[in-house]
């Protein structure tokens, strides 16, 4: 295999044929670059070689299930992939146009032991990238991308004979038959389903009336150039949008997918924005009746209540916080076999006896309309209402580039453990305590926290605060925390603030 460059040089000779690569589109679990300005073509028929090299590496049978999202140039970089596959020696079974968890049901589907979804997931136009993954339903972690990256980078990929070629239909039947099955509402249910006219508008519609649920549209024409929005159920631009398709229509709630149909965001029927740990909470409180005893993972940036909530503590409910990201929540509700995890950016994880374990934006939607079929008389803001009160931020992303990152992380953690050492207050209020499982999480005595992290997918930070006590709390908090962050000066402007 030819060693890629890794300056990459598009309107070039050797763009078309030499591999180029810009190294740190490896992230922690996934692989994401601009196109073609980080990545050619032959790069991607690299990466292909890679990923099937790495497969024999871990003696697996030579079977990969492949998919794309709906973008305009998704199509010819799966195809590179699947050149780089078959030079490895695999068999490729092309799914054709999917969302990622589509991609992972054809695992089980298809029996194969790997999967490659070609998807950017939510990062705007002019991104792609690859979600990968060897051990159903886990996807690629830290280990495996930087065993992948040495691979590929070092030219270490190897031809093998015997790679082979399928285009496999039907795989999106079977995957609405394992969302749905024969179950129908018993309740009447009106729901503005958003889709930001990502790849999940050739899904949500179809979902929501196998349900018998009455469907708002909301951008679901399929439209790569994203036109109003680029579907994000994170972005307040796309729940604003959501609130405003519910206070119209009457809808009994609004959900949104992002980009790549793995995540899932809600509005109320009130218009309110219900972030996603608490959509996790609501979710997590109706399981807990259904399963006593279980487990749920929540990742740093969400609410602490699945520790602190009466309610789910009546059902002895065991909460585990852990890593932010999609490949970091999977792994660890496999390793405790939880019933479930919940990150606030949207990604669900729904286990057995419920799901499959991995992050399933569809899955959320079908769950989401049983829990108000098994509660015929709350409506979503009831739910929302019923929850603690706290005061929390969107999910607010500094600027801080992909190569220094890490090293301003790591010298900000430093600095507010240090601070917490010292007796030094935020907020006004006594530090308890400062997790690093990933970046800091400042827990105050009352429970209240600010969270400042590295964003694993784009050259940001990440910052997320909640108060158990006020508005007015909750923004001291990211005061104070900001001031900290801001001694840095690799960091730049925020994506948002409150």
């Amino acid at each position: 295999m030819t060693k890629p460059i890794f300056e990459v040089t598009p309107n070039t000779w050797e763009f078309l044929k030499t591999p180029m690569i810009k190294p740190t589109g490896f992230r922690e679990y996934d692989a994401r670059w601009k196109y073609p300005e980080e990545i050619n073509l032959p790069g991607m028929t690299a990466l292909g070689l890679g990923i099937g090299t790495q497969m024999r590496k871990h003696g697996l049978e030579p079977v990969i299930a492949v998919g794309n999202d709906y973008r305009d140039y998704s199509l010819a970089i799966k195809n590179a992939l699947v050149i780089g596959l078959m030079q490895a020696g695999i068999q490729v079974k092309d799914i054709g146009p999917c969302i990622t968890p589509m991609a992972y049901f054809s695992q089980f589907h298809l029996d194969a032991p790997a999967v490659a979804m070609i998807t950017a997931s939510h990062n705007p136009n002019g991104w792609t990238g690859v979600k990968m993954g060897f051990q159903r339903p886990l996807t690629h972690g830290p280990d495996e991308m930087s065993e992948l990256k040495d691979i590929v980078l070092n030219g270490k990929g190897e031809a093998a004979p015997g790679g082979g070629y399928e285009f496999v239909d039907g795989v999106f039947d079977a995957y609405i038959d394992d969302l749905v099955g024969d179950f129908k509402m018993s309740r009447k249910l009106k729901v503005v389903c958003a889709t930001g006219n990502g790849t999940a508008a050739a899904f949500g519609p179809a979902v929501f009336k196998r349900l018998g649920v009455e469907i708002v549209p909301s951008h679901n024409e399929l439209d790569y150039t994203f036109p109003h929005y680029n579907p994000n159920p994170e972005a307040m631009e796309m729940l604003h949008d959501m609130s405003d398709s519910v206070k119209a229509s009457g809808a009994d709630f609004a959900l949104g997918f992002d980009g790549d149909g793995d995540r899932c965001g809600v509005v109320d029927d009130e218009g309110e924005e219900i972030f996603a740990d608490k959509v996790g909470v609501i979710m997590a409180r109706d399981l807990a009746k259904l399963y006593p005893g279980s487990t749920f993972v929540a990742d740093v940036k969400s609410t602490g209540l699945f520790a602190s909530d009466p309610e789910l503590q009546k059902y002895d409910i065991k909460a585990d916080y852990w890593k932010t990201g999609h490949s970091h929540m999977k792994r660890r509700v496999h390793e405790l076999k939880a019933l479930a995890g919940f990150e606030k950016s949207g990604h669900y994880f729904l286990a057995e006896p419920i799901g499959r374990g991995y992050d399933d934006g569809m899955r959320v939607a079908v769950e989401i309309c049983k829990l108000m079929d098994r509660n015929p008389d709350m409506s979503m803001s009831d739910l929302r209402k019923a929850l603690p009160k706290t005061w929390s931020t969107p999910t607010m992303s500094p600027y801080a580039a992909d190569e220094e990152k890490y090293d301003i992380l790591e010298r900000i953690v430093a600095k507010l453990v240090a601070n917490a050492e010292a007796g030094q207050p935020l907020a006004g209020k006594a530090v308890k305590e400062v997790v690093t499982v990933n970046g800091a999480r400042v827990i105050l005595e009352n429970g209240s926290w600010g969270l400042v992290r590295a964003s694993s997918n784009t050259p940001n930070l990440v910052v997320v605060c909640e108060s158990s006590e006020s508005e007015e709390e909750m923004r001291a908090i990211f005061a104070d925390l900001d001031a900290v962050i801001q001694t840095e000066p690799g960091v730049g402007a925020y994506d948002q603030t409150i």
